[in-house]
């Protein structure tokens, strides 16, 4: 049933979007359990919702802990079988929750997400999650419908409902109990690519993610932290090393020298496009990284007493993503060669 779904939608400084958006969530979620959870909004967000929406639940979180704390802390407080995760600059659409609903009953199915467009052009997929996620060889990762920041026009060439690597964090629909199994998301990297960690982790005790393109929602994208901030930068470096060195098996010396040598192409070609404070970015994440690597290392050694099934590593494309865009011109998803996705 569908009131078994919790959405809950993270929120800090947020008052335009809930503006926006929160009447097509109530609108299109008939029967459903609506939270907000709140970061220490600083803005009359809270104000807001208690003077036209009063009936939608409010959790106080203790402080502005990013993504990733703000949703532990929230979820922790919130009894519901499917958390549903939903950003606050989210336009949902009529029947988004039944297809997303139908492929978690599979029960080796930890969660799915829809299909998401863009919201200011909605022939366009959007960056976060596009039509589900993948990561290569080098752990750089890509969507169906996005490869690096290539989005491609929705022609429905991706309307399959198939297995995917990662579920965008933006809209998610997860079973509490998994969520809970693995420990939620890890706070240490406060927000971006946070999802893809826990989806990793999940695999690895034996589940899978869908996506359900038949539910699509439409995405503003960076509406708390700009695409093009070097913030965001700092935090998608940092954190796709936090990544590796936690959920890598192989040799994790060679695969961190080499992902730190592409990092610094990266900033150098940073540096040539004018753009100094991204390359500056790029050097505080690895500063960052060594900084928690004792950390890292503690958990990697936490998460290898797991039991690894195969599918750990379904959806992940042995390829680089890098020579395919970079060096072979392929600019669209449909253009890799598919041999080289793990099944």
């Amino acid at each position: 049933m569908i009131s078994e779904i919790a959405i809950v939608i993270l929120n800090f400084n947020g008052k335009s979007y809930l503006e926006t958006f929160l009447p097509s969530v109530i609108e299109f979620s008939p029967g459903v359990r609506i939270i907000v959870a709140d970061n220490q909004s600083t803005d009359d967000s809270l104000f807001f919702l208690s003077q036209n929406y009063p009936t939608i639940e409010i959790i106080l979180n203790l402080d502005n802990g990013g993504f990733a704390k703000g949703y532990n802390e929230a979820l922790s407080k919130i009894d519901s079988k499917y958390y549903l995760l939903l950003n606050s600059d989210i336009e949902v659409s009529s029947g988004w929750l039944d297809p997303m609903y139908a492929i978690v009953q599979e029960a080796d199915v930890a969660g799915c997400q829809p299909k998401v467009l863009s919201y200011s052009n909605k022939m366009l997929f959007e960056h976060a999650g596009a039509a589900g996620g993948f990561l290569d060889r080098n752990y750089f990762p890509f969507c169906r419908g996005r490869i690096f920041d290539l989005t491609e026009v929705d022609t429905g060439q991706y309307d399959n409902a198939q297995d995917i690597f990662w579920a965008t964090g933006a809209c998610m629909l997860i079973k509490s109990e998994v969520f809970h199994a693995v420990g939620g998301f890890d706070e240490d990297f406060f927000a971006h690519m946070e999802e893809i960690d826990m989806c990793w982790r999940i695999k690895k005790i034996g589940y899978t993610f869908k996506v359900a393109p038949s539910s699509v929602v439409y995405h503003v994208g960076g509406g708390t932290l700009a695409y093009n901030s070097p913030t965001k930068t700092y935090l998608n470096f940092r954190n796709s090393l936090f990544m590796i060195t936690k959920n890598y098996t192989g040799i994790l010396g060679i695969k961190i020298f080499y992902r730190l040598l592409l990092d610094g192409v990266a900033g150098m070609l940073f540096l040539l496009k004018g753009s100094p404070l991204h390359t500056v970015a790029v050097l505080k994440a690895h500063r960052d990284y060594y900084r928690k690597l004792p950390l890292m290392l503690q958990k990697r050694h936490k998460i290898k007493r797991l039991h690894f099934p195969k599918q750990d590593l379904v959806g992940m494309y042995v390829g680089s993503i890098l020579w395919a865009r970079y060096f072979k011109g392929i600019l669209k998803y449909s253009e890799l060669n598919f041999r080289l996705f793990k099944r």
